[in-house]
């Protein structure tokens, strides 16, 4: 199952590249990330093809994932509007939307409080 992983590392070089690799070699794949940092930190969401194995391998490593959550992950015409359109189906249905990143491909990957009516709403089948 799909989820966005947060991981909070200090702002030193390599961090990423750690997690890429660490990824990589367990042979995750990374469908999207979001990396900043700010004070001294990092923060990191990445969502992987294979949340429960990714735990494993960065609990193993000695990483910290501070949150494992659920996310609506839905497909949007590149095309202007549509990012407006969808997160406005959520707001009017009262749908607090949490965090949100785009992916490869014009995916919208979103973290709310009501995952399975935003999913509905946007049409999602299960991930």
């Amino acid at each position: 199952m799909r989820k966005d992983l947060v991981i909070i590392p200090d702002d030193t070089p390599g961090q990423l590249a750690r997690l890429g690799e660490l990824l990589g070699a367990a042979d995750i794949n990374i469908e999207a990330i979001s990396a900043f940092t700010g004070k001294g930190k990092g923060i990191v969401h990445v969502l992987v093809d294979r949340a429960d194995e990714a735990l494993e391998v960065l609990a193993d490593a000695g990483i910290e994932v501070r949150a494992a959550r659920r996310v609506v992950v839905v497909a949007l015409p590149d095309e202007p509007g549509h990012l407006g359109a969808a997160c406005r189906s959520l707001a009017d249905a009262e749908i607090n939307i949490e965090q949100a990143y785009i992916a490869a491909g014009s995916k919208l990957v979103i973290v709310c409080d009501d995952v399975d009516r935003a999913k509905e709403l946007l049409g999602v089948s299960d991930q």
